[in-house]
């Protein structure tokens, strides 16, 4: 349950190869086994990629995970796939509606016969508690709602901790930590912070939440609320001013943001940290900010993946590399990206017995920590019986630089703080 306060923003605004599947498994996991056949004849394997590509909130917002996802494993194939077996992707576009992603969920289940699906981003994932029955693993998914915390076999990018038996993290309840705000607190030595929302139910909800966990690092919090139809933003930026906020923190969209961000500067706001989230980690700043020189260099993201712009690390020059003809880049490809790595390890250690959805599954619930070769903050599922009260919690921060693009701050498995585990209903 990596779900800390601040990543929970897109939910309320829309390792290592463990033993190959063996003797220590149950026969029932292989039970449409067959005897694997050689790599000049062999099937491919199946895997279903559903994306609300044409959703209401824009043509672009959630396709990143799907195009990390199947960059991945288009070179996978280029290098021989798994064990001479190409993986073939099956693509699914929601429309961002719960119909349309039932209908996903049959095709690729019930008509494509998917092993598994892979880098889920779905802006109503209606179709969970079906994935969930088919006990069709659903691997390194995106928390926009509360299935990865709610059933089990779906296994979202960022682990869990909740028990998972069919009702949303604790009798209804997730939690998620305050490290984002312990962060700029300790480094940075920020004591005021600023809230933007929309007067819109979903945006005050999560208003609420980062307010409730900036107070519990000792922060004094400036509220500031909008109207959806027509924002003031500059009215908004003259106050958060006169309240001499170190930090801002949002409960809006891309646009909304940019138009915050133009209001700042027009009104001589000058902030420690514009603090944004992994769904807003893109290439794409110096068009989307462009009106906003000053506020755009106060761009801060925060995640729990390593930096797509840290070519550095091999783990990313990989990437970087592999994507090299996309016209854009971003976190999320990144984690989509390393969700198709994480199902391709699976699919490795189960080649010998035979790719199924029981041993993928299995794979998934051996109960060791996955970093994807260093990409992630390592992510564990468990299933506690009652929430924790405290948790040590590792975070990503970049901070963006014209000329630059977004630099790392530090090292993310060493940028860790024992923070305090904030309730709220999702």
């Amino acid at each position: 349950m990596r779900r800390t306060a601040a990543g929970a923003a897109v939910a309320c605004l829309a390792l290592l190869l463990g033993t190959a599947c063996g003797s220590r498994l149950p026969e029932s996991d292989f039970e449409d086994r067959a005897t694997p056949p050689s790599p000049e004849s062999a099937e491919p394997i199946r895997v279903g990629v559903i994306s609300s590509a044409t959703s209401p909130v824009g043509g672009s917002a959630f396709t990143g995970p799907r195009d990390g996802a199947k960059a991945y494993f288009d070179r996978l194939n280029a290098r021989g796939g798994i064990d001479g077996r190409r993986v073939e992707v099956r693509l699914c576009d929601d429309g961002g509606s719960g119909v349309g992603n039932n209908e996903c969920v049959h095709r690729l289940i019930d008509e494509d016969k998917v092993v598994a699906l892979v880098a889920t981003t779905a802006l109503d994932y209606a179709g969970a508690s079906r994935v969930s029955h088919a006990r069709v693993p659903d691997i390194g998914g995106q928390p926009i709602g509360p299935a990865y915390d709610t059933y089990p076999h779906l296994y979202g990018i960022y682990g869990s901790l909740a028990p998972r038996d069919g009702t949303p993290g604790w009798d209804g309840k997730l939690y998620g930590g305050t490290e984002v705000y312990r962060y700029f607190k300790r480094v940075h030595g920020a004591r005021t912070a600023a809230v933007v929302s929309y007067n819109q139910s979903a945006s005050a909800a999560y208003a609420r939440l980062v307010t409730q966990g900036l107070r519990a690092e000792g922060y004094r919090v400036v509220t500031e609320q909008v109207d959806f139809a027509l924002p003031n933003f500059r009215a908004a930026a003259a106050d958060l001013k006169e309240q001499g906020a170190d930090l801002v923190f949002d409960a809006i969209d891309t646009h909304g943001n940019a138009q915050l961000c133009k209001a700042m500067d027009d009104v001589g706001a000058q902030v420690t940290a514009k603090v944004t989230n992994v769904q807003n980690w893109t290439s794409t700043v110096p068009e989307d900010y462009k009106d906003a020189p000053r506020c755009r260099n106060a761009l801060w993201a925060t995640g729990s993946s390593r930096d797509y712009e840290d070519v550095g690390d091999p783990a990313v020059r990989e990437f970087r590399d592999a994507t090299a003809g996309l016209k854009t880049h971003s976190q999320w490809q990144l984690e989509g990206w390393a969700a198709a790595r994480w199902f391709t390890d699976a699919a490795r250690a189960c080649a010998r017995a035979g790719v199924t959805r029981g041993c993928v599954d299995a794979f998934m619930n051996r109960g060791e920590p996955y970093s994807a070769g260093g990409l992630l903050i390592p992510v564990a599922y468990e299933r506690l019986p009652n929430p924790p009260k405290t948790r040590r919690a590792c975070l990503s921060v970049a901070r963006w630089r014209d000329g630059r693009g977004w630099v790392s701050q530090g090292d993310m498995n060493a940028t860790c703080f024992d923070v305090p585990q904030i309730a709220y209903r999702p």
